[in-house]
This record gives structure tokens, C-alpha cells and sequence, in this order.
């Protein structure tokens, strides 16, 4: 893809993507970001020139974008749509309602080997926090939450999480990239958050996994609202400069 793009998504996630998935990937994250506006025509052949592909991998990108809601296929080409902020409160309404199902098998299964996951995972997070790398703890951050999902071997419940894992994974991309610039200290919180999640999980204490995925969820939830309406305010700050 061409050099001269500044990209969002992280290029060392893509290493396995296919052409159409790495335009898919990019653009999922301009769209929610507010780059590429509500209301905006995407065009097969300018997307092409942009991204130096030819237009079947495009064309695969926007079948994704479309089933994810965030674009609309015409016949003049794609009108992107976005996302609202109910829409944002609903994803993670649904992932509240996955993890707290999880955790209902997990209270009849032996935890022991996910706890221990759970923890190398958690090590690497504070890793990536020490070096200020906000794409590293949003990767470990979405694999401790998916580790979790998988361990109950639910092929259902994982299907859900799996189309719900690409808006998800740009919304806590961004939200973390902004937090560890203007909230570095705050990271502090979400390790203890998550630890008191490991520790619900190996107590198997159902009072205190409500606790900690209010804990997770609200905060979370929060800052992504958060940053979803500041930059849709600034979109339209800068509409405004350009009348």
C-alpha cells in the first residue's frame, strides 16, 4: 500500500492480513476516528489509487465495512455511516453480556491454567505501560479479554466477540492512544482493575466479578465515548474553519 499514507491501524498486526483486510483495517479506523466523515462517498477507484491496490481488495474492504455497518453500498459507491454513540453503549452492553456468561461456565471449570495466562498477559500490559506504548497494551488488553472467552471453548459466544472484535479493537486503539498521552497515571487504575478480574475469576466470587466488570466496562465505555464525541466536535470544528 503507498508509502505516502499516514496509517492509524498498526502495521506489525497486519503481518498475516490479506490486501483487502489491510485496507479494511485502515479504514475501519479512519471512519471511527471522524477522518473520514459521516455522509462521505467512497470511491472503488480513488480508494485503489490511495491505498496503491487494485480495486478486488477494495471491494472486499467495503463488503467487511458494510457488514460492520459502518458504510453503505450504492451504486454511486460507499456513503459511510459511522457510528453513533448508542451504538458505541451498545457494543459494550453486548460484551458486558458475553463476559458475565462467561464467567458462569467458568465457575464450573478448573481455572487454574487461565489465571496463569491471565497473569503473563497482565505482566505484558505493564510492560507496554512503562514504555508508553498505547498499541501494545491495547493488543494485550483485547487478548487478556479474549483469552478469557475462548477458555470456556463456546463456538457460538466466540463468534459474536469475533464480529464484534474489529470496531471494538479500533474504538480501545484510539481511546488508549489518547489516554496515555493525557492520563498517563490513570493506567495505574485500569492494572488494578484487571487484576481484581483475575482474582474473581480464581476465587470464582461472583460479587466480585460484577465488581470488576462494572469496574472494566464503565470506565471504559466512558473514555471511548469520551473520545468519540471530542473528535467528532473536532470534525466539525474544522468544517466550520473551512466555510
Amino acid at each position: 500500500m503507498s508509502e505516502s499514507i499516514d496509517f492509524l491501524y498498526p502495521t506489525k498486526w497486519l503481518s498475516k492480513a490479506s490486501t483487502g483486510e489491510r485496507v479494511a483495517c485502515e479504514l475501519r479506523m479512519r471512519i471511527i476516528s471522524g477522518i473520514v466523515e459521516s455522509g462521505a462517498i467512497l470511491s472503488e477507484n480513488k480508494l485503489a489509487a490511495d491505498f496503491s491496490v487494485s480495486r478486488s481488495p477494495v471491494r472486499e474492504a467495503l463488503k467487511t465495512l458494510a457488514s460492520e455497518n459502518l458504510i453503505r453500498l450504492e451504486r454511486m459507491g460507499a456513503v459511510v455511516i459511522g457510528l453513533t454513540e448508542k451504538e458505541i453503549k451498545e457494543i459494550y452492553d453486548v460484551r458486558l453480556l458475553i463476559e458475565t456468561f462467561v464467567f458462569e461456565r467458568l465457575v464450573k471449570m478448573d481455572v487454574q491454567e487461565l489465571v496463569k495466562e491471565l497473569s503473563k498477559i497482565l505482566e505484558m500490559m505493564k510492560v507496554a505501560i512503562k514504555y508508553k506504548d498505547a498499541d501494545e497494551f491495547s493488543y494485550q488488553d483485547i487478548m487478556f479479554h479474549e483469552t478469557i472467552i475462548r477458555s470456556i471453548h463456546h463456538s457460538y459466544i466466540l463468534m459474536i466477540w469475533d464480529n464484534l472484535k474489529p470496531v471494538m479493537e479500533s474504538l480501545i486503539l484510539l481511546s488508549m492512544r489518547a489516554r496515555i498521552k493525557e492520563k498517563y497515571d490513570d493506567f495505574t487504575r485500569i492494572i488494578n482493575n484487571h487484576e481484581l478480574y483475575i482474582e474473581a475469576i480464581r476465587t470464582k466470587d461472583r460479587a466480585l466479578m460484577i465488581e470488576s466488570l462494572h469496574k472494566n466496562f464503565d470506565d471504559v465505555q466512558e473514555k471511548v465515548e469520551d473520545l468519540w464525541m471530542s473528535q467528532q466536535m473536532l470534525t466539525k470544528g474544522v468544517e466550520q474553519q473551512d466555510d
